[in-house]
C-alpha cells in the first residue's frame, strides 16, 4: 500500500488518543461567555453577604462624594468632611427611624386582627354576590340538601415571634455597622485609590478612558439618584399629606408616606407593591367603600404624575433605559439580592451603560439597554 504524498488532496485522520477515541473538543468562545456568566452569577448568589454589603457602601460613597469634595473646597478636611457627611445621614435615619417605630409596629401588630374583619368591611361591595349566594342556598334547601356549616377557624391572630426577631438582630446590625464604615472609608481613601489604580495602568489612552469612566459614573449616577431622592421625598410629603386629610394620624400617614417614597427607588416593583400596601391600609383604615379605594388611587395617581411629567422633565434623556431592560434587570438582582439587589439595580445598569457607550466593542450593548 502505497504512502500518501504532499499532494494528496485526502484529509489527514482526526488525531485520537491513547485508547482509540478522538480528543474531546474545547469550548467555542460563546460556550466560554456562557460559562462566565452563570459564574459570575452563582457568585453573585453564593457570596451575597459578603458582597452587598460592599456594593451598598460604595454606592453610599458614590452618592455622597460630591457633597464631601464641596466641603473640601471649603477648607474642611476629607476626614471630617465624610464624618460629618455619613454620621449626618446616620442620625438622620435613626431620627427618622425613632418617629415611624412605634406606628409600624402597631399597625404589624393589629393587622392580622384587622385583615379577618376584610370580609365583614367589603360586605357593601359584593352585595350582588352575597344575594346570588343566598339564591343558591334557597334553591339547595329546595331541593333537600342541608347546607354545610361554616368552618370556623381556632387560630387567633398573633403578634410576630419576637424571639426570631431579636436572633436575626446582631447579623442585621452587623451589616449596617459594616456599610456606614466601609462608607466612610471608600468617601476618605477612595479617590486616592482610584488615582494610584489608574498610574498602574500601561497606557495614556487606557488612563484617560479610565478617568472619563469613573467621572461620568460619578456625575451621573449621583446626579440621578440625588434627584430621584428628591423627587420621593417630595412625593412621599404630599401622600402622607393626603392620608392626614382622609383622616389618618399624622405618625400612620408619615409612615405610610415614607414606605412609598422608598418604594418608588425600585422602578415598576415598588410602585406596584405600593398600591397594594396602601390598598391593605384603606381597607384596615376605612369602613366606607370609597374611602377604602382612595390610599391606593391617591398614590397611583401620584405616581403617574411623578413617572409621566415630572421625571422626565427634569432628567430627560440622561438615564434612559428600556423599560423591558429594566424589567428583566430588576428581577435578575432581586431574586439574586433581595431587596438590596432591586435598589442597586437601576445605579449598576446606569454604570453598565456608561461603560459600554465608551468602550470599543461594547456600544451595540448601550443601544440594546436604551
Amino acid at each position: 500500500m502505497s504512502e500518501p504524498t504532499a499532494n494528496d488532496p485526502t484529509p489527514a485522520a482526526a488525531p485520537t488518543t491513547a485508547n482509540g477515541d478522538e480528543p474531546a473538543k474545547t469550548p467555542g468562545p460563546l460556550s466560554l461567555r456562557i460559562l462566565a456568566l452563570i459564574a459570575v452569577l452563582f457568585t453573585c448568589w453564593a457570596a451575597r453577604d459578603l458582597l452587598v454589603p460592599i456594593m451598598l457602601a460604595m454606592f453610599l460613597a458614590l452618592i455622597a462624594n460630591p457633597l464631601v469634595t464641596r466641603l473640601r473646597k471649603l477648607w474642611i478636611p476629607r476626614w471630617l468632611g465624610a464624618l460629618v457627611v455619613v454620621f449626618g445621614g446616620v442620625a438622620m435615619t435613626i431620627f427618622l427611624a425613632s418617629l415611624l417605630v412605634a406606628p409600624a409596629a402597631d399597625w404589624v401588630r393589629q393587622a392580622p386582627t384587622e385583615l379577618k374583619q376584610l370580609a365583614p368591611k367589603l360586605r357593601a361591595i359584593t352585595v350582588q354576590v352575597e344575594q346570588a349566594n343566598k339564591a343558591a342556598a334557597s334553591i339547595a334547601k329546595a331541593a333537600g340538601a342541608a347546607p354545610a356549616p361554616a368552618a370556623v377557624s381556632e387560630d387567633k391572630p398573633h403578634a410576630p415571634d419576637l424571639w426570631v426577631v431579636i436572633a436575626k438582630a446582631p447579623q442585621l446590625l452587623a451589616s449596617l455597622g459594616a456599610v456606614v464604615l466601609l462608607s466612610y472609608f471608600f468617601l476618605v481613601y477612595g479617590a486616592g485609590l482610584q488615582r494610584q489604580a489608574i498610574a498602574v495602568l500601561p497606557q495614556r489612552e487606557q488612563k484617560h478612558l479610565t478617568t472619563d469612566i469613573l467621572r461620568t459614573i460619578e456625575a451621573d449616577v449621583s446626579g440621578y439618584v440625588l434627584t430621584i431622592t428628591l423627587i420621593n421625598i417630595t412625593l412621599g410629603l404630599l401622600l402622607t399629606v393626603a392620608l392626614y386629610a382622609l383622616g389618618l394620624g399624622l405618625t400612620d400617614a408619615l409612615l405610610w408616606g415614607t414606605v412609598a417614597a422608598l418604594l418608588n427607588y425600585a422602578p415598576y416593583v415598588g410602585p406596584l407593591t405600593g398600591v397594594l400596601a396602601l390598598a391593605v391600609v384603606g381597607v384596615v383604615a376605612f369602613n366606607d367603600p370609597v374611602h377604602m379605594l382612595l390610599p391606593p388611587t391617591i398614590f397611583l395617581g401620584l405616581h403617574a404624575l411623578e413617572s409621566q411629567l415630572v421625571t422626565p422633565i427634569v432628567l430627560g434623556r440622561r438615564m434612559a433605559i428600556s423599560p423591558l431592560v429594566m424589567l428583566l434587570w430588576l428581577m435578575l438582582w432581586g431574586w439574586l439580592w433581595g431587596i438590596a439587589g432591586l435598589l442597586l439595580a437601576v445605579p449598576m445598569l446606569a454604570c453598565f451603560k456608561i461603560l459600554a457607550e465608551r468602550v470599543d466593542g461594547w456600544r451595540g450593548w448601550a443601544k440594546v439597554i436604551e
